[in-house]
């Protein structure tokens, strides 16, 4: 079992990409104060880290994230309170770090997403899954409402009214019925999930860095815009970006008939 003092969530970036690893192997990689803290620490890193082109988030072990560590909260019961709102606080940065960052986040889950772990999954911009990965929020069952963003991610995701099943009722869903409900973007077998997961991020490290940032502001934006209000923000993006660099490269190569070299 780590010490106390040894790094809960494993950061390194490798040719472009960002790995970011949850690594509490023994408790399903269940959610600390420590992990959640470190967790915040290496999405703000991403940004920092001009090189980091792409993100890949995955749990060591065998699940990605089962969510809260219960015992964790138990040991804790005089002070919870206070301590979920340290928790949540680092949490919640990590995810919006994620979601705001230029770089593209790809989550490779295995085992267990569930509840904070679910979220967790919901929050990046492309999802992997193992054929044996399985998703539920499971709040509701021990008393909770939902936290980890995902009453913001999930009603967007498959629409209200499947979001609310999902949270009141708790079922369990299958890799496959997370993809036919839009959770997911490929399943693929257990033993090819790394091997994908990686292929995917390293595709995405030759990507038009600025122009994926842009994009996933605009998808953002787009909720709570009125369509005249998003069209004004999409020309204005587009006008930005084939004026820069990465624009004009991807004109040029289009018009010479070449790969686009982004970097």
């Amino acid at each position: 079992m780590p010490s106390p003092t040894q790094p809960v969530v494993r950061f390194e970036v490798r040719d472009a990409v960002a790995h970011i690893t949850l690594n509490r192997p023994q408790a399903g990689n269940g959610i600390t104060a420590k992990l959640a803290k470190e967790l915040a620490a290496a999405a703000l890193a991403c940004e920092a880290d001009a090189s980091v082109r792409a993100v890949l988030l995955r749990g060591a072990g065998d699940s990605f994230c089962v969510g809260g560590d219960l015992k964790d909260f138990a040991a804790r019961r005089h002070h919870i309170s206070a301590y979920l709102r340290q928790t949540t606080s680092d949490l919640h940065l990590a995810i919006s770090r994620l979601a705001r960052m230029n770089a593209p986040v790809v989550a490779a889950v295995q085992g267990a997403a569930a509840g904070g772990g679910f979220s967790l999954a919901c929050a990046c911009d492309l999802v992997l899954a193992a054929e044996s990965a399985y998703f539920v929020i499971a709040y509701s069952r021990i008393g909770l409402p939902p936290d980890g963003g995902s009453t913001y991610f999930l009603p967007r995701l498959i629409g209200f009214r499947r979001a609310m099943e999902l949270a009141l009722l708790h079922p369990r869903l299958s890799a496959r019925q997370a993809h036919g409900y839009g959770i997911v973007n490929q399943v693929v077998p257990d033993a090819g999930l790394a091997a994908r997961a990686q292929e995917l991020a390293k595709t995405l490290t030759a990507g038009p860095l600025h122009a994926f940032g842009m994009t996933k502001k605009l998808f953002h934006r787009g909720w709570n815009q009125g369509l005249e209000a998003q069209l004004e923000l999409e020309s204005e993006a587009i006008a930005e970006a084939a004026a820069s660099p990465e624009g004009q490269e991807g004109i040029t190569s289009f018009l010479e008939k070449r790969k686009p070299e982004f970097r």
